[in-house]
C-alpha cells in the first residue's frame, strides 16, 4: 500500500495542507560476493518518479522507526534485515508528492544488515530491486547519497541535523 491509511484519512480532512511526518531509510548492506569486491547496498527504483533510492516508508501510528525500516524493505523488495544502528535523523525541506500532497519529514536513517531473500519489486510502490556495488551506484539524488554514505561510514554516534 503506497499511502498508509491514517494518512488517507487525515487526507479526507486537510486535503493537501501540509504533513508532519515521520520516516525511516533503511541503508541495507550486503558483503561483497567476490574477493576485493565492493560491499552492496540495496536500492529500489521508485515507481512515481523512476529515481534509485534506498529503502524509505513512513513510520505507522505506535510503531518504532526501526521496525518501520525492517517491514518497508520487506514490503518494498522481498528482502529480509536486521537493524545495526541509527545513523542519521534529519528534516527534509519540505516538498509537494506527485498527487498535490504536502508533507515534510523526520527521517531516521538506519544502517541495516541484510539476512536473506532476494531482492524484487514486492509491490506497486517500486518498479526494481537490486543490490548495487558502493563504487558503483546509479544515478540518484544527491541527498540520497547523503544517507548511504551516512550509514556506511556510521561508527556508533548518531548524526543529528
Amino acid at each position: 500500500m503506497p499511502i498508509p491509511d491514517f494518512i488517507v484519512n487525515l487526507r479526507r480532512s486537510i486535503g493537501h495542507a501540509p504533513l508532519w511526518l515521520s520516516g525511516a531509510t533503511a541503508v541495507v548492506l550486503r558483503a561483497p560476493a567476490a574477493q576485493g569486491a565492493a560491499e552492496q547496498v540495496l536500492l529500489v527504483r521508485r515507481a512515481d518518479n523512476g529515481h534509485w533510492t534506498p529503502i524509505t516508508g513512513v513510520v505507522d501510528p505506535g510503531e518504532h522507526p526501526a521496525s518501520t525500516a525492517v517491514r518497508e524493505t520487506l514490503e518494498e523488495a522481498g528482502v529480509e534485515t536486521e537493524v545495526e544502528s541509527l545513523a542519521w535523523v534529519s528534516v527534509s525541506a519540505p516538498m509537494v508528492h506527485a498527487n498535490g500532497d504536502q508533507a515534510q519529514y523526520l527521517d531516521h536513517t538506519f544502517r541495516c544488515r541484510y539476512v536473506g531473500g532476494e531482492p524484487h519489486p514486492a509491490d506497486d510502490e517500486s518498479t526494481a530491486a537490486a543490490f548495487f556495488a558502493l563504487d558503483d551506484l546509479p544515478p540518484m539524488t544527491d541527498h540520497m547519497r547523503e544517507r548511504i554514505r551516512t550509514a556506511v561510514e556510521h561508527t556508533g554516534t548518531t548524526r543529528l541535523d
